[in-house]
């Protein structure tokens, strides 16, 4: 009988399944480069507004009742006993995105108020977006709780490489909630919160190279809400996400954003 060597096995196994090294973690694989016809990548279109505009947290005043909105609910993990409705609308000037969340809840908590602290425990929603086409696999990760405190970093590779945002960069962002600052202890009962905020694009190009929004543009991008250190943890994504537990830090699952 012939003996293959071990060394040729390991090489053709990382070939067929694009492992790394001995003891590395399988690469990241974009699922639209590999055999997996279940994933089917979602678009938003988002559109330009004509005037620049006061940030309100009220879905239901201009501008934000006449944008389309979508939905994040793609479940990830085990069954909550409460599944939050969420919906995201979004739009863009020439000078800033601008983002709105909305949110029919129950069990929400919220205590982090220092900025780029683990928000992503509380009562949190999430914009997760790739602003070079060239590099759609570094993004920059917005994490808000309901209390209006943010996280932000821009991460090379996930949960590993990151720049983490200074005060006075995190301090361009303009956001605006309908919760206050602390929610502590647990609110059990029902509640519709709404968070939104301005993100000006020359603090992103202070960062990195970006493709400014407009007609032709795309980014990769990701919605999501979350809470884990409540009564009811959940995750949930727009874009969804084929992994056997909540991982948001999957760029190679984001949906795209179109703009016009």
């Amino acid at each position: 009988m012939i003996q293959i060597p071990k060394k040729i096995i390991f090489l053709t196994f990382c070939f067929l399944t694009g492992c790394d090294s001995p003891g590395n973690k399988k690469l990241n694989q974009d699922p639209e480069s590999i055999d997996n016809p279940t994933f089917k990548r979602l678009e938003y279109h988002v559109y330009p507004l004509e005037e620049s505009i006061e940030v309100n947290a009220d879905w239901e005043k201009s501008p934000w009742t006449s944008i389309q909105a979508i939905n994040i609910e793609n479940q990830m993990g085990d069954d909550p006993k409460f599944r939050p409705r969420t919906e995201v609308k979004m739009a863009y000037n020439a000078d800033n995105i601008f983002v709105i969340f909305k949110v029919d809840d129950r069990f929400v908590r919220s205590v982090i108020e220092e900025a780029n602290g683990p928000v992503y425990g509380d009562a949190c929603v999430e914009f997760f977006f790739a602003p070079d086409a060239l590099q759609p696999l570094k993004y920059f990760n917005l994490e808000v709780n309901c209390g209006g405190t943010p996280l932000m970093h821009y991460v090379t590779k996930p949960r590993e490489e990151f720049y983490k945002l200074k005060s006075n960069e995190l301090d361009q962002l303009e956001i605006v909630h309908s919760m206050p600052d602390v929610v502590d202890p647990e609110m059990v009962e029902p509640v519709t919160w709404t968070l939104a905020y301005r993100i000006p694009l020359v603090m992103l190009e202070g960062i990195v190279k970006i493709d400014r929004p407009g007609p032709g543009v795309s980014w990769r991008a990701n919605f999501y809400k979350t809470a884990n250190t409540n009564s009811n943890p959940h995750y949930f994504t727009w874009s969804p996400v084929e992994f056997p537990k909540p991982n948001f830090h999957l760029p190679e699952y984001f949906g795209t954003i179109v703009f016009h």
